[in-house]
């Protein structure tokens, strides 16, 4: 029996998470990570410096960056795009969007993020909170 599977075959969404160890040096592996995971995106480029500088501010910002702290990357792909969230350990202040001074050298990072990403937002509190950023536009079929 001769079996046929349609061209027009809807994509299954493929989902990951990883926790990482809350060091600096982590935001190299993140990156990779999420590159080796997503090859091909059409939009990889502005997926993992999102992902890079939410992952930078939840080790600058949060408890995920103190000693033994941790932080958590899930990564989201469907049809229609991919969504990457940052779940970390908390911190003292809610993450903003600001306009950084033109001499300021940091501050840009989640500006960054919401002229990269098609969305962005954050849900939680001082115990912990997670970032996302979401890219829409399907793969190439």
């Amino acid at each position: 029996m001769l079996s046929t599977i349609p061209t027009n075959t809807v994509t299954a969404p493929l989902y990951w998470r990883r926790t990482f160890p809350g060091a600096a040096e982590q935001a190299q592996a993140v990156r990779r990570f999420v590159a080796c995971l997503l090859d091909g995106c059409p939009y990889l480029d502005e997926v993992v410096l999102a992902v890079d500088e939410i992952v930078v501010n939840a080790l600058r910002h949060t408890k995920s960056g103190q000693c033994g702290g941790t932080f958590t990357i899930e990564v989201l792909s469907t049809g229609n795009g991919v969504t990457v969230s940052v779940a970390d350990q908390g911190g003292p202040g809610e993450p903003a969007s600001r306009e950084a001074a033109e001499l300021d050298e940091s501050g840009r990072g989640l500006c960054t993020v919401a002229h990269t990403a098609t969305s962005w937002g954050w849900h939680g509190n001082d115990q912990g909170r997670t970032v996302t950023a979401v890219f829409t536009g399907g793969w190439p079929a």
